[in-house]
């Protein structure tokens, strides 16, 4: 029920905020204090959470770089490149997306508090899955039948670019936020 205050000087409405406490899963404790995520989170070693981070950002460069050149491509950018050479950026493409997973989880075993605790993580593992499946049917669509000119691939894939543009970018910046965005940073550890 609201809860009116009534002063003979004001009327304010103050309605209760709900507030919901879940129970934070056991299982993120014992990821947590094993002794892969204790390296990886509090070694002072070059190759740990650091490094694990940076080969993240490389992958999700050469992923969402090499998807841009394409996607821009397709939009009409830089139209006396050819279009059809592109296609070799997928190779660009999937190495970045394995160097994104393995770094992904490995991170995501330093922190799965954190991750798992927090929406943004489930949106950008959400838009992960929809650029991906964008990306295979751009492939599909666009390069898959080598007869087709750069006018008839651009109007294939056209809608396809501007949706590829919108998820990575969703990826990218849901990605960011997810430095800012949790409530938990270990267990039993509000951030």
């Amino acid at each position: 029920m609201p809860n009116l205050c009534l002063s003979p000087l004001r009327r304010t409405f103050r309605p209760r905020l709900l507030e919901v406490n879940l129970e934070v899963p056991v299982i993120f404790k014992t990821i947590e204090e094993s002794g892969l995520s204790s390296w990886i989170r509090d070694s002072p070693s070059f190759f740990a959470f650091w490094f694990i981070l940076s080969l993240h950002a490389i992958g999700m460069g050469l992923l969402v770089g090499a998807s841009l050149v394409i996607d821009l491509r397709i939009l009409g950018v830089a139209r006396e490149l050819p279009l059809g050479p592109l296609k070799g950026l997928y190779k660009v493409i999937w190495t970045g997306f394995a160097i994104q997973v393995i770094s992904g989880l490995l991170l995501l075993i330093a922190y799965p508090t954190k991750a798992f605790t927090n929406l943004d993580f489930y949106l950008k593992i959400a838009l992960v899955i929809g650029a991906v499946i964008v990306m295979k049917k751009l492939y599909g669509r666009v390069f898959s039948n080598s007869s087709l000119s750069d006018s008839d691939m651009m109007a294939k894939g056209k809608a396809l670019a501007v949706w590829s543009l919108v998820l990575w970018g969703g990826v990218v910046t849901s990605g960011r936020m997810l430095a800012y965005t949790y409530n938990y940073l270990k267990y039993n550890f509000r951030g």
